[in-house]
């Protein structure tokens, strides 16, 4: 299914990030916002298939609101992703590994 979804995970506390508020954007356009659930994961994918073009688009991670519930002391404010989808019927999984004082990201399935 075509989609832009993704997770976050804590890899400094070895869990899933709750409550990391998360922005999806085109071309200066707001596509859709969620806050990750339990497990780190979005309800639900920002895009589905039928709203899904190729084009660059931009993730928006508001890690320094979810760094301060866990009393760690900010480094990282709101993490910007830039990727570039090539196929409007790909599914395209953009992780994002977090910790005080860094970040990792990739293209996950």
């Amino acid at each position: 299914m075509a989609r832009i979804s993704t997770h976050v995970l804590d890899v400094e506390l070895g869990r899933p990030a709750a409550g990391v508020p998360v922005e999806l954007w085109r071309d200066g356009a707001l596509l859709g916002s969620a806050r990750t659930n339990f497990d780190g994961r979005t309800d639900r994918p920002l895009l589905s298939a039928e709203q899904l073009e190729p084009g660059r688009y931009e993730l928006i991670f508001r890690a320094g609101e979810y760094l301060k519930t866990r009393e760690a002391s900010p480094f990282y404010d709101d993490i910007a992703v830039r990727f570039a989808v090539s196929d409007g019927a790909g599914n395209y999984h953009v992780p994002l590994l977090l910790a005080a004082h860094g970040y990792s990201t990739y293209r996950g399935s």
